[in-house]
């Protein structure tokens, strides 16, 4: 009887095939981190553990974690890292467009899981889970974003809009315009937010003074404005708890 050659399997040899080469490093360990994933659960790994697992995605036959190191360096958590702008993760070092898109993917996945939890559901008594999605979409832009959340007589959510984009503090706003929309989704309340891209949820005059204006121009069509909350970075304030509203 002949003895098999160690190292092959059976259909290697009835094929005269070559064993498999032996796994390198770099994918041994894209192993275990996968393998740490599915077992542990997200929570076990780090931020840099992370950006490797999803690298992997777009750089085939690199070492991902120094990119993922050069990632937290550039913008801080993963958190960051996913939500900076395309351009500005394409020109990281060892990333690209194609790695940029990935992690913007991530992202998009991110505030899509947390949007459902509001969509077609009474928002003020689903308050927490409104904050977090409003987090996700709005607290680590660089300039300021107005949007208006457009709710149904039941105040279930029917769309949530930008409005507007400005610049690191300001964003213009006209009172007509928020409520021509509402008449066009036939809503019966608001919810208006926006950004500061500072960290700091505080309002201004001008935020004072333009919430009280779309008040009163809601109004007069019988629309009711529940609130204005205002995303920091990580924070928020409300200006019906603050009594502003």
């Amino acid at each position: 009887m002949t003895n098999k050659p160690k190292g092959l399997s059976e259909a290697a040899l009835r094929l005269d095939l070559p064993a498999p080469a032996p796994a390198t490093s770099m994918e041994q360990h894209r192993s275990r981190l996968r393998a740490k994933l599915l077992q542990a659960g997200p929570d076990a790994l780090a931020d840099h553990e992370l950006l490797e697992l999803v690298l992997f995605l777009a750089i085939l036959r690199r070492d991902t974690k120094p990119v993922a190191y050069r990632l937290l360096a550039r913008f801080g958590s993963f958190a960051a890292a996913i939500s900076a702008p395309a351009r500005d993760i394409a020109a990281v070092e060892g990333m690209g467009e194609a790695s940029a898109a990935v992690l913007k993917a991530v992202q998009a996945a991110a505030i899509r899981l947390t949007r459902a939890d509001v969509i077609g559901r009474p928002v003020l008594s689903n308050w927490d889970a409104l904050m977090g999605y409003l987090n996700a979409v709005m607290a680590r832009e660089r300039v300021e974003q107005f949007r208006i959340l457009f709710l149904d007589n039941k105040n279930r959510l029917l769309a949530d809009e930008a409005q507007a984009r400005g610049t690191v503090n300001h964003t213009p706003v006209y009172p007509r315009e928020v409520v021509r929309r509402a008449l066009e989704l036939q809503a019966a309340a608001l919810i208006l937010t926006h950004n500061h891209p500072s960290g700091d949820p505080s309002p201004s005059r001008d935020d004072i003074s333009m919430t009280r204006q779309i008040v009163e121009a809601a109004k007069t069509l019988s629309i009711t404005v529940h609130d204005h909350v205002i995303v920091g970075n990580g924070t928020w304030l409300s200006f019906r708890k603050e009594g502003l509203l």
